[in-house]
């Protein structure tokens, strides 16, 4: 595996942070700025650099590397793959008759399954059900197929995101790489850090995504009491309490971020579905908590491997971001602490992380939590 980056700050021109070298039919990642990729220039600079370069876009909430975290930015990880080979599909929610899940299950369906090891996707951000996304994915698959990746991200604006593969970056577009290979290793581990506070309430009304009522009582004037003053920051400041969510058909409790509220409605609008039924609890954290957490998920997908990574595709949450504030690359820094050095990382921050849970396999969409996926070949 050889990989080149480079990285172009916003009114700057590009900048190598690797030896520049010659790659041969490379597996190119770009993640950055939405506003600075929608510039149509960009697609065309990037195309020039590797123009037999497999370009997969994504918007997001902060681009990562070993050497930074940075939001006025675009960064290419370029990789080719001397031992093992990928494949690239698309499906695109905003196709007549579609919907999250129907986009999910044929997406997958169009990858051959011999020797399928593992599919990483970018997926769009801003209006795509997480949930019925990843439950679609594995339908395609008989829950037996390891699947990580990210709902694209748009900074804290949550006005669009795009996503694309060899062309121009766009809206509803799901992107899905697939790794095929007998030397192939992959591992992952996935964490958050964040602890439940306050009574625990049951859903009573909710539709898909939608939180209607908890406790027989509006969800959203509940949330407003327990943020008090910082209520009139919603939906931003939603990002930083999140919801605990426990089911009666999942071993494990996940985390749902509050992407947005409905005035007329009363509701809440989360990143996945809250099903009726479930127990519900406010979430928060601190800076140690979350760091402590990616250095946890590094250290697990670490401890699975036979073999050193060459390649960690880390993807965390704007959630987390805005916790971690000035401190943000202290939790890639506990990531590289681990897993060393000399291992290209790429990655971002998101909308929504899509991993299945530790010692799992059937993905799932999960909230504020750092995703940790290690490869070689």
């Amino acid at each position: 595996m050889k990989t080149v980056q480079l990285t172009k700050k916003k009114g700057q021109n590009w900048e190598y942070v690797s030896d520049n070298i010659k790659l041969n039919n490379p597996l190119v990642l770009v993640f950055g700025n939405r506003h600075l990729l929608e510039d149509p220039s960009v697609f065309k600079a990037i195309k020039g650099l590797f123009p037999d370069g497999h370009l997969v876009f994504g918007s997001t909430c902060g681009d990562i590397t070993s050497k930074s975290v940075n939001d006025e930015s675009i960064t290419i990880t370029a990789i080719e793959f001397e031992k093992s080979s990928f494949l690239i599909k698309t499906s695109n929610i905003l196709n007549a008759n579609s919907d999250s899940f129907k986009t999910g299950n044929y997406l997958i369906k169009q990858f051959p399954s011999k020797g399928l090891k593992y599919v990483f996707v970018v997926s769009e951000g801003s209006f795509i059900n997480g949930s019925q996304l990843t439950k679609g994915m594995n339908s395609a698959t008989a829950n037996n197929l390891l699947i990580t990746g990210a709902l694209c991200g748009d900074s804290d604006r949550f006005e669009k995101t795009l996503a694309s593969y060899n062309e121009s970056p766009k809206q509803g577009e799901i992107v899905a790489i697939g790794f095929y290979g007998d030397s192939l290793e992959i591992t992952f581990s996935i964490h958050g850090g964040w602890t439940p506070f306050g009574p625990e309430r049951i859903v009573t009304k909710s539709e898909a995504n939608v939180l209607y009522e908890l406790d027989n009582m509006p969800a959203l004037d509940i949330y407003k009491k327990y943020l008090g003053d910082k209520s009139k920051e919603l939906p931003g400041a939603a990002l930083l309490y999140p919801l605990n969510v426990k089911t009666s058909n999942e071993k494990q409790s996940f985390v749902r971020t509050i992407l947005n509220i409905d005035e007329s409605k009363n509701t809440m609008i989360l990143a996945g579905d809250i099903p009726e039924n479930s127990k519900v609890q406010l979430m928060m954290t601190n800076v140690d908590n979350i760091a402590s957490a990616s250095e946890q998920a590094a250290r697990q997908a670490l401890n699975l491997r036979e073999n050193k990574p060459q390649l960690a595709l880390l993807v965390s949450c704007i959630g987390r971001k805005l916790v971690l504030d000035q401190r943000v690359e202290e939790e890639i820094e506990e990531v590289i602490e681990v897993i060393g050095k000399d291992i290209t990382i790429s990655g971002f921050y998101s909308y929504g992380e899509i991993a299945p849970f530790h010692g799992e396999i059937s993905c799932q969409l999960h909230n504020q939590t750092m995703t940790v996926t290690l490869l070689s070949e």
